[in-house]
């Protein structure tokens, strides 16, 4: 007989939600107050050796929200809906990414910036690219793009689009309003290389 699954969170599950959203706050007001294992324990409401129990440093804590934080950019299938005409389905990836950096801009700041000094945030930065890039070259190919290896193939430019949303959200994020501005800039980018577009 299969176990029963467990439905709701553990004590522990919830300790590490908190500290993870401790950790968010901290990074929305870097500028005044550092982020540090002690200010992250007491902002999760538990002693610095407590929080030693679920991460080892910091950078595993920013490791584990930018984790958290990623999981929602991640595309899938559903996002391509084969009913959709194409020009919404890239409408509604553009608009699901622009939305995790106005909901999560700190943590995805950080992410970019961080990336360099923690090879763990590094690779899941790019295996979300990688995933997303995965999930348009599919849309890309049904739009009727080629289906190659090549610099002009629907990989390619799936791929160089990706990392081109990716920066220019970095930047946008940055400035107030400018992701409502970019997101639909981004939108008309992407929808210029469909075929018939």
């Amino acid at each position: 007989m299969a176990a029963k699954r467990r439905e709701t969170p553990t004590k522990g599950d919830l300790r590490e939600q908190a500290i993870l959203d401790a950790a968010e706050v901290l990074l929305e007001r870097e500028h005044t107050e550092p982020m540090t294992v002690e200010s992250i324990a007491k902002g999760a409401g538990i002693s610095r050796g407590s929080l030693y129990f679920y991460f080892g440093s910091k950078q595993e804590v920013l490791a584990a929200l930018v984790a958290r934080t990623v999981a929602r950019l991640h595309l899938d299938d559903q996002s391509a809906d084969p009913g959709l005409p194409t020009h919404d389905t890239v409408r509604r990836a553009v608009e699901n990414t622009a939305r995790t950096w106005r909901e999560h801009g700190h943590v995805m700041r950080a992410a970019v910036e961080f990336g360099p000094e923690v090879p763990e945030i590094a690779q899941l930065w790019r295996d979300t690219i990688a995933n997303n890039t995965e999930a348009m070259t599919r849309v890309l190919v049904a739009a009727g793009l080629p289906d190659d290896k090549g610099p002009t193939g629907a990989a390619a430019l799936a791929q160089a689009l990706c990392w081109m949303t990716e920066r220019n959200f970095y930047h946008a994020s940055a400035q107030p309003g400018g992701l409502d501005r970019m997101t639909e800039t981004m939108v008309e980018i992407w929808c210029r290389v469909l075929p018939g577009e």
